[in-house]
C-alpha cells in the first residue's frame, strides 16, 4: 500500500489497480483531479490488484513500481506507468527503471510479497476488478468518474 496525504485526513480514497487496465488508466486523471480538488482533506491510497488473466504485463508493471518504491520513487513510477500503458514490456520497463536510476525492474521476493498482500487485502475486501475504489472505508459501487467519486467522498463526510 502506497499513500499520498495526511493520516487522519478527513476523506479517505483507496484504489486497487491494474497498470495494465485500461479502467485504471482512465482513472488516474480522476484521482488527480480529486486531489487537487480535495487538497489536504484526502488521503489516497494505492494498491496493487493486478489482473493477470486479462493482462499478462501488469505484474512485471506491478513488481517494478515496487522496485521503485525502494528507491522512494513510488509515485513518479505510478504516473509514468499509468499514462504508458501501452507500452509495458520487458524492454519499456528496463528503460523506466533506467530513468529512475534502479539497478533493475524489481522482483524480488519482498516486492512480490507486498503485490500478494495488497492482492489478498483486496480479495478480502470482495474486490474483484480494477480499479476498485474505496470512499472513506466503504466500497465504491457507482461509476469511476471524477462527478460520482466526488459525490461519494461528499456524501460520506457527514
Amino acid at each position: 500500500m502506497h499513500a499520498q496525504g495526511k493520516t487522519g485526513a478527513p476523506l479517505s480514497l483507496v484504489e486497487y489497480g491494474d497498470y495494465a487496465c485500461p479502467d485504471t488508466g482512465r482513472a488516474f486523471g480522476v484521482v488527480e483531479r480529486l486531489q487537487l480538488h480535495y487538497g489536504k482533506d484526502l488521503r489516497f491510497e494505492f494498491r496493487h490488484f493486478p489482473l493477470v488473466d486479462a493482462f499478462p504485463r501488469a505484474m512485471p508493471a506491478a513488481l517494478l513500481a515496487e522496485a521503485a518504491a525502494d528507491a522512494d520513487a513510488f509515485w513518479g513510477m505510478h504516473a509514468l506507468l499509468l499514462t504508458h500503458q501501452e507500452q509495458l514490456e520487458d524492454e519499456d520497463l528496463a528503460r523506466y527503471a533506467e530513468r529512475f536510476g534502479l539497478p533493475d525492474t524489481g522482483g524480488t521476493r519482498v516486492h512480490h510479497e507486498r503485490v500478494a498482500q495488497d492482492m489478498a487485502s483486496g480479495r478480502e475486501r470482495g474486490v474483484q476488478g480494477s480499479p476498485a475504489f474505496f470512499v472513506n472505508g466503504t466500497p465504491h459501487a457507482g461509476p469511476n468518474d471524477f462527478s460520482a467519486l466526488s459525490q461519494a467522498l461528499g456524501v460520506n463526510t457527514g
